[in-house]
């Protein structure tokens, strides 16, 4: 009885690992850009929670983890670096939206909420640290080049 870890062979690569593998990527994408606009959503109304009557700052914190998060997922499933781009397009259409007042007045981020304008800002420079990080990170080594 041997001890050693069987080995198995490699999958085949042929078109139909190729297809498989960009189905997945393309999945991958559209669920960090659902994801992006999702968390944008969330942290737009977590920004006006308030406890005893004072603004709390939850939304700051949900954005920066929320934004790591999405730009690490969308790197590993898609497998570039620009992928970032993809949660962080949605989020600030959904921020430039929302410090717009409409028609009727209505206005999602006001000048006054502190808690607003933090968010918008955190969540901004997450997504530009960890998109400069993947400019800056080594390619990947691939096994078998």
């Amino acid at each position: 009885m041997s001890t050693a870890p069987q080995e198995t062979a490699p999958p085949p690569s042929g078109p139909s690992r190729r297809l498989l593998d960009l189905a997945l990527r393309v999945a991958g994408g559209l669920v960090a850009v659902l994801a992006g606009t999702l968390t944008a959503v969330l942290e737009l109304l977590l920004a006006t929670v308030r406890v005893g009557g004072h603004l709390i700052g939850v939304s700051v914190l949900v954005a920066i983890a929320a934004n790591i998060a999405l730009s690490w997922f969308a790197h590993e499933a898609v497998g570039r670096r620009w992928a970032v781009a993809l949660p962080a397009t949605p989020w600030f259409v959904l921020m430039s939206v929302a410090a717009v007042r409409t028609a009727e007045g209505d206005l999602l981020v006001t000048g006054d909420n502190w808690v607003g304008l933090a968010m918008i800002v955190a969540g901004a420079m997450t997504f530009a640290v960890m998109g400069f990080r993947q400019i800056l990170a080594p390619p990947p080594v691939r096994s078998g080049d």
